[in-house]
């Protein structure tokens, strides 16, 4: 006669809404260089963000998200290259970045 084994006591995993990350559309993600991270020990943070962004806007969702008001946010374009990879001809796609400035004593965890 075969057994079976049944597990008894199952647990459910809740997944709790107020855990999850924050988002916004203009905010695409962090800018991870090394010259980030020496200006983010300035207090210096540097993000991706929508060609369509602008100042004013950023500072809102960056207030939204990290729950922190930037002093002053500097945007950067970022222009398309031409790049060749094994004789072949290709183009990095160009954007934007935003260089965010908080006052001292304010963090963001990255």
């Amino acid at each position: 006669m075969a057994t079976t084994k049944t597990k008894k006591n199952k647990e459910v995993a809740v997944v709790d809404d107020s855990k999850k990350a924050k988002t916004h559309p203009l905010i695409l993600g962090a800018r991870i260089t090394e010259k980030a991270a020496l200006g983010a020990e300035k207090g210096n943070y540097t993000f991706n963000v929508s060609d369509k962004a602008n100042k004013n806007e950023i500072k809102k969702a960056i207030k939204f998200i990290y729950g922190v008001l930037p002093q002053r946010v500097a945007i950067i374009q970022i222009k398309e290259k031409e790049v060749v990879r094994r004789g072949k001809i290709g183009t990095k796609k160009g954007g934007k970045k935003a260089v965010v400035y908080l006052k001292k004593g304010d963090k963001i965890a990255i």
